[in-house]
């Protein structure tokens, strides 16, 4: 892992060793802050994420049908508000 003074001294061969298939994580402070990879990766990984990801609406749609039985309320009382 490069230190963050490391990967601006070294810049163009963090950029050419990600271009070449090689992520480059980069830490700020001792801790893990970043990684660097090529546009083409990010886009790869962007793209698997989204097609991971289900609709909202099929989210919804699978929860379960409560029925006769109603679903459990929080027993809070309103607060007292003036106007």
């Amino acid at each position: 892992m490069l230190s963050l003074q490391d990967a601006k001294n070294r810049f163009s061969a963090v950029v050419e060793a990600a271009l070449a298939g090689h992520p480059q994580a980069v830490s700020r402070r001792g801790k893990p802050a970043v990684v660097v990879v090529s546009a083409e990766e990010y886009a790869r990984l962007v793209h698997a994420a989204q097609a991971s990801r289900g609709r909202f609406a099929d989210h919804l749609m699978a929860m379960p049908d409560p029925g006769d039985t109603p679903l459990p309320r929080a027993n809070a009382a309103p607060r007292d508000v003036e106007l």
